[in-house]
């Protein structure tokens, strides 16, 4: 039997579906199961990389907190973003992985049985990190609206309670690729303030944005710079999955204990790869512009291919989702059917939110090129008809 803080948790079900992938060798095998990208990181990060490795001080555990200039550069980033002022000696933490980041503000802000309050469908991955560290996830549901997702305002305010400690945001979401608008941030942070709860930020894509749309940053709305923790990394924006580095950017009244988690969790990050995340957070930002261009791309001929599918369309992000529900089937049995009568690798949602997430695979576009893509619509008529 588990223990309890393990009660609830269930697996991502993206591990099992790799595995199932790698497995079948099968280079036909459309890779839609995993948030992977084929494009590289920005110039000059391998080179800093490979040059790190030979450099004792980064095969060191010290800084504990992350090395001086990288944390500087997450400052910067946070502040060219938000606009809201940060000394990085006190608001800034490096981080092993934005999710690192997201565990440790989590234990450093919840009691046990305090609520936290996420977007629906959510990755499950920071649903389990809510469980983990104690805290009871509530879920407030997207709706869809013309084709793509909108935040219900009004069960986003209904969600609160008086055990209500924490809103885990995410924009663009995961697995949705929901975007916030300017009118759904203020709805969020005035029931942020209302509820005297914080905001914890996972801005791991926020400008991976499509069609014209423009980052918004929750700490630069009126009272949220005192309650808004940021919690980035390299791994979406910046192609660098494998470096396993993030930051956390966060009022001074918060931030030393959350020092204490990371130190007492993970020790320190990954010293080789810190000098190449500072390079990565110096590139302009026509380098994510250039992604996201190829990754839209790469989202309208998902877009196109399935016309007339019960697709919903991501207004960012990495990835997509379908709903079977029509096809009388689960998100499990059509991501099994997918897989063998399709040659799709896909993800279902089992567990990536409340109940409603079962009914939906996710369709990741982030790894393959349009030429591979183009023939999806005969794989899922094949697999789903």
């Amino acid at each position: 039997m588990p223990v309890s803080r393990l009660a609830g948790m269930a697996g991502i079900g993206v591990d099992r579906m790799g595995n199932l992938a790698d497995q079948s060798q099968d280079e036909a095998l459309l890779r839609l199961e995993n948030l992977d990208t084929d494009l590289r990181p920005p110039p000059g990060v391998e080179e800093a990389t490979r040059q790190a490795v030979g450099e004792d001080d980064a095969n060191s555990y010290l800084p504990f907190l992350g090395a001086d200039s990288l944390r500087q550069a997450a400052a910067a980033l946070v502040r060219r973003v938000s606009g809201v002022e940060y000394d990085w000696r006190h608001s800034t933490i490096v981080s092993a992985g934005g999710l690192n980041g997201i565990l440790n503000a989590l234990l450093a802000l919840l009691e046990p049985g305090d609520e936290v309050i996420l977007t629906d469908p959510i990755y499950i991955g920071l649903v389990n990190r809510v469980r983990l560290a104690g805290g009871v996830p509530v879920f407030a549901p997207y709706q869809i609206e013309d084709g793509v997702w909108r935040l219900d305002r009004e069960r986003l305010r209904q969600a609160v309670t008086a055990k209500t400690k924490v809103l885990l945001m995410m924009s663009p979401s995961m697995p949705t690729g929901a975007v916030f608008t300017r009118q759904d941030w203020d709805s969020i942070c005035a029931t942020c303030r209302a509820a005297d709860a914080w905001l914890l930020y996972d801005s791991a894509m926020e400008r991976i944005l499509f069609d014209g749309l423009d980052s918004l940053h929750p700490a630069a709305f009126p009272g949220m710079a005192q309650r808004t923790i940021t919690v980035g990394a390299v791994s979406k924006e910046y192609r660098m999955i494998g470096w396993r580095i993030g930051w956390i950017v966060a009022p001074p009244a918060i931030i030393d204990d959350i020092g204490l988690v990371s130190i007492s969790n993970v020790v320190c990050p990954v010293g080789i790869a810190q000098a190449a995340a500072t390079v990565a957070l110096q590139a302009p930002d026509t380098d994510i512009a250039a992604a996201s261009a190829e990754w839209q791309n790469r989202r309208d001929t998902i877009l196109q291919e399935l016309e007339g599918f019960p697709i919903v369309k991501p207004q960012g992000g990495w990835s997509m989702l379908l709903d079977v529900s029509g096809f009388g089937l689960t998100g499990a049995q059509a991501s099994q059917r997918l897989l063998e009568k399709g040659k799709i690798a896909a993800t279902a949602m089992t567990g990536w939110g409340s109940e409603r997430s079962a009914h939906f695979v996710r369709f990741v576009f982030s790894n393959e090129p349009v030429s591979r893509l183009r023939g999806l619509r005969e794989r899922v008529e094949a697999a789903l008809s």
